[in-house]
């Protein structure tokens, strides 16, 4: 497979912009032009062959190497083929992605997969606030695909999502859920306190809760055969990645009650 690699050439002092460097646009130009593009946001700009070593030839796979946690909306606009980053990211990763990988080997910023509608996102490390979350100006968060973080994650996950999966091996920060109109996020490791804040549908599913809000409700024991469909899809989609199934009954905490009530909180009963 064919493929090009950036690799940057010192650490950078100010923030780098690579939305929309993805390997389908690249391999439409040639490698001055790619040389050319400007990805700095100050006002003189910043041409990417001054700020990465270029290598290889454009194809399905671009991979940035020596990154750091100042490149944002790493993956922004990715809609095909694979993007593999070496270390750090910064905010906006996987920006509107439509379809496509974005692997990172390390942590990502905040607004991870903001305002995406398809692909796979797969952070090896943690990720920061509103991962899957809302951005001002846009009307929702997360809108489809599906993001596995190996760590943590920070507040505010899911802000206004509306569709896709959120899998974090860890823990979720403070809020996981809020304002969530659909979607799921499975949190192994559990969920962090007071999650939902003015959830009006959707799912987070974990081994246990910090704290709830007072407006979410105990619905009691079910044997809910959309969990099982959810571990289906999630084992045959993710193979090594899946979560582990959740017990065959499980609690359910219905909310959030200072609107139309209908998200659920998923636990072990």
């Amino acid at each position: 497979m064919s493929g090009l690699t950036l690799r940057l050439k010192a650490p950078a002092t100010a923030r780098i912009n690579l939305d929309g460097i993805t390997p389908a646009v690249l391999s439409k130009l040639s490698e001055h032009s790619i040389g050319l593009i400007n990805i700095g946001i100050d006002k003189g700009g910043l041409a990417l062959g001054d700020a990465f070593d270029i290598s290889g030839s454009p194809g399905e796979t671009l991979t940035i190497e020596g990154a750091t946690a100042n490149l944002d909306f790493v993956g922004g606009g990715l809609d095909s083929g694979t993007l593999r980053v070496v270390g750090d990211v910064g905010s906006y990763a996987g920006r509107k992605m439509k379809g496509g990988k974005l692997e990172i080997r390390g942590n990502a910023g905040h607004y991870l997969a903001s305002g995406s509608t398809g692909g796979f996102i797969h952070v090896s490390g943690n990720a920061g606030d509103n991962a899957g979350g809302f951005i001002p100006g846009d009307r929702f968060g997360m809108l489809g695909g599906t993001a596995v973080i190996g760590g943590n994650i920070g507040a505010r996950a899911g802000d206004k999502m509306r569709r896709g999966t959120i899998l974090v091996k860890g823990k979720t920060g403070e809020g996981a859920g809020s304002r969530m109109i659909g979607g799921t996020i499975w949190a192994e490791g559990g969920i962090g306190p007071r999650p939902g804040f003015m959830m009006r549908r959707g799912t987070l599913i974990g081994p246990s809760v910090e704290s709830l809000l007072p407006t979410f409700v105990d619905c009691g024991k079910h044997d809910l055969v959309i969990v099982r469909v959810i571990s289906k899809y999630l084992k045959d989609t993710l193979g090594a990645l899946a979560p582990a199934p959740m017990p065959l009954f499980v609690r359910k905490i219905g909310g959030d009650m200072a609107t139309i009530g209908r998200g659920e909180i998923l636990l072990p009963a």
